[in-house]
């Protein structure tokens, strides 16, 4: 293994010794399988290729002061990927293959978690493909599902400060009644344009309005939108999000420290009115934002150049348990061996 500089990682692919597999043939799953390839043998008929049945989790496992390894909300990642699963028609996973995999996968590439203080992670990406040949649009009778990991620093390279938002209406990440809701390939492949030009001008993701009627704030590109005003953690409720784990375990801690929690629609209009604005997700954990620019309306909200007093106690305590400083109360985490 080469020597890593483990407090200047960055967010990105950076390989290990093994992943996890399990295939669903002839109704039913197989027996995990331990591989050291970082390639994937595929039929060029797979409806992964031509339908995008494919989904994905995100998850990390944090090294510990005691020298315990934990994954972070392990069985809710196994529900969402359920989820997906019915919203594009794929074999159901079951929880119990996703929970071994996933902490088999981390066991064997232990000597790639970070350690305890350097501010980094071991970031677990489970991926489920439709494999089964079909030229016609229907669901295929072969999946495969797999477990690999990387050790990362933060998500924005910026860490823990606040970054710039921009809102630009002519693009949508999905449709109502769509695939927003589900952590599928093509809501990505959707955001790029949007997200390339966004970091092309300095601003770290989009601000999404909902595609129906550009009303409403939906969600910044790759994490879920809180705004915080009068001790209240507000966030969008809509069918176009993802439903972020972070943003779930973030609105029980705030609802602990004395907060009030608002799960409902969010009108445009209320943007100037909040004293503090974040993204939330498995791999930013809190990206505080201090601008955000509307392109179309040549519009600017500020909300200041240092994180605001509720993110940074909300970031600080979510860190504290994923990394076992303060205690789990909620059963929020997984011991690895």
């Amino acid at each position: 293994m080469e020597n890593i500089d483990w407090k200047n990682l960055g967010f990105g692919y950076r390989k290990t010794d093994y992943n996890v597999r399990c295939y669903y043939r002839d109704g039913k799953w197989g027996e995990l399988e331990v591989s050291s390839s970082e390639v994937i043998n595929l039929h060029m008929g797979a409806t992964a290729l031509h339908y995008g049945q494919e989904a994905f989790e995100g998850l990390k496992a944090f090294m510990g002061r005691d020298g315990k390894v934990r994954i972070f909300r392990l069985e809710e990642n196994a529900r969402r990927m359920q989820h997906s699963c019915e919203g594009i028609m794929m074999a159901q996973l079951p929880e119990e293959i996703f929970g071994r995999a996933v902490k088999l996968a981390v066991s064997l590439n232990r000597a790639y978690i970070p350690p305890y203080g350097s501010g980094a992670s071991l970031y677990i990406r489970p991926l489920l493909i439709g494999t089964g040949p079909e030229i016609g649009v229907k669901p295929a009778g072969e999946y495969l599902f797999m477990v690999f990991v990387m050790p990362v620093g933060p998500y924005f390279p910026e860490g823990f400060k606040p970054t710039d938002l921009i809102i630009l209406r002519q693009y949508d990440r999905a449709a109502p009644q769509g695939t927003g809701k589900y952590k599928v390939g093509g809501n990505y492949a959707a955001s790029m344009v949007a997200g390339v030009k966004a970091k092309k001008g300095g601003y770290s993701a989009v601000l999404y309005l909902d595609s129906k009627e550009k009303k409403y704030i939906d969600e910044c590109g790759p994490a879920n939108f809180f705004g915080i005003k009068e001790n209240t953690y507000i966030t969008p409720e809509s069918d176009s999000i993802l439903p972020s784990i972070t943003n779930k375990s973030l609105m029980t801690l705030a609802g602990e420290i004395g907060m009030k929690v608002e799960r409902r629609k969010v009108p445009y209009e209320e943007l100037p009115t909040f004293e503090e604005i974040g993204a939330c997700g498995t791999a930013a954990v809190i990206s505080p934002i201090g601008r955000i620019f509307d392109a179309d309306e040549e519009k600017e909200f500020f909300y200041g150049k240092e994180p605001g007093p509720w993110s940074t106690k909300l970031y600080h305590k979510l860190r504290a348990i994923q990394y076992g400083d303060e205690p789990d109360l909620h059963g929020w985490i997984t011991f690895v061996e």
